[in-house]
């Protein structure tokens, strides 16, 4: 008798023990989880500090040139397979005309990565080519960029002139609907007030004014080819309307005049967009760039695809093709050292903030199953 109750008490006592033992642990779990959870605060409070305070401070910095070339290569390694590339080109000579521009870049990627090209090209590309050259388009596109399309652009050869004669034409027809209260068009007269006075400017300032100049004849040629995207059309529109002073338009007698129609402050940034795109022209081709400013929807896109274009060179519009934009623009960008800093104190913070959550639930689900 007196064994068995001994032997009860050791019971009791090692129950008791564990019982103990269990709440220090969850004691010691919960202090653990205080201090993940202070820590995490205290580096996302930080960062967070750290980018308020200071705007060159960003989570997100753009990729260096060798960078950008380094992801776009790997990018292009998991996605430009022979069934893909084969897949594509057989897609864009379908087309009716056919857009000789994409289907140049990507065979010039099929063969550089050694995969056979499908044989309706060649066959295609000589088609085309011999009924442009019969039915006079070429002529008429070497005459007038206006009537050209990406296709004739290439196969002739067709020179893009960045001569002042169309910013006069869009000035004067701007002050003559003006005088006859008739509406201007807003977005023509802009360009041509942009794209004087980076002519007259080209001498003064070397490269800035040049890259403005090739930025607003690509655009204007753009939009008349109607590969202008809608929502850079209204940017573009909305600044020009704030930018001009449209009371100033009937006295402007010459292209010396037209620095005082023109508002610096708002146009800057559109001044700055376009030299972003002649950026493009320069790096990538005139032709590749009318071919590529569809995929600009804003300021930041022209500048993420300068960028692009100046490390890819000619090879932009391939991986363009391949990646589509969304990817290719993301590849000239990368997490800064203090953007992984936030993200990792996020990540700490909800995850401790989670666990001292499931354990306080855990220990209110233990109470009522004891009390019940």
């Amino acid at each position: 008798m007196c064994a068995e109750i001994s032997r009860g008490q050791q019971a009791s006592v090692w129950v008791r023990a564990k019982v103990i033992s269990l709440r220090q642990m969850r004691l010691v779990i919960r202090l653990l989880l205080g201090m993940a959870l202070v820590a995490s605060a205290f580096f996302t409070l930080h960062s967070a500090r750290q980018i308020a305070a200071n705007p060159a401070l960003t989570p997100v910095i753009d990729r260096s040139r060798e960078e950008i070339i380094a992801a776009t290569d790997r990018l292009m390694a998991r996605n430009a397979t022979e069934t893909r590339l084969s897949q594509m080109m057989a897609t864009r000579l379908s087309e009716r005309p056919r857009n000789w521009v994409a289907l140049q870049a990507l065979h010039d990627e099929a063969t550089s990565r050694g995969f056979p090209v499908p044989p309706e090209y060649d066959a295609a590309w000589q088609a085309d080519s011999g009924m442009l050259a019969a039915t006079g388009n070429c002529l008429s596109c070497i005459w007038d960029i206006a009537t050209c399309t990406l296709s004739t652009a290439l196969i002739c050869k067709a020179p893009i002139l960045l001569t002042p004669i169309e910013d006069l034409r869009g000035l004067a027809q701007a002050g003559a609907d003006y005088a006859r209260d008739v509406p201007i068009d807003q977005l023509d007269l802009g360009l041509s007030v942009i794209g004087l006075g980076a002519t007259a400017a080209i001498v003064a300032t070397g490269g800035t004014s040049a890259t403005i100049k090739v930025g607003t004849a690509t655009l204007r040629l753009a939009r008349g080819m109607g590969r202008l995207s809608p929502r850079l059309a209204r940017h573009l529109g909305t600044a020009f309307a704030d930018g001009i002073r449209w009371v100033d338009l009937p006295g402007v007698r010459s292209a010396d005049d037209v620095s005082r129609l023109i508002r610096a402050d708002v146009l800057r940034p559109v001044a700055a967009a376009l030299s972003d795109l002649g950026r493009v022209a320069d790096a990538a081709g005139p032709v590749h760039a009318l071919h590529l400013l569809p995929l600009v929807d804003d300021a930041a896109d022209a500048r993420r695809l300068a960028r692009a274009a100046e490390a890819l060179g000619p090879r932009t519009v391939r991986n363009a093709e391949v990646l589509g934009k969304t990817r290719l623009l993301r590849a000239t960008l990368r997490i800064s050292d203090l953007g992984l800093t936030l993200i990792l104190g996020l990540s700490g913070l909800m995850m401790s903030v989670g666990a001292l959550l499931g354990s306080l639930a855990q220990n209110w689900m233990l109470r009522a199953m004891r009390r019940v």
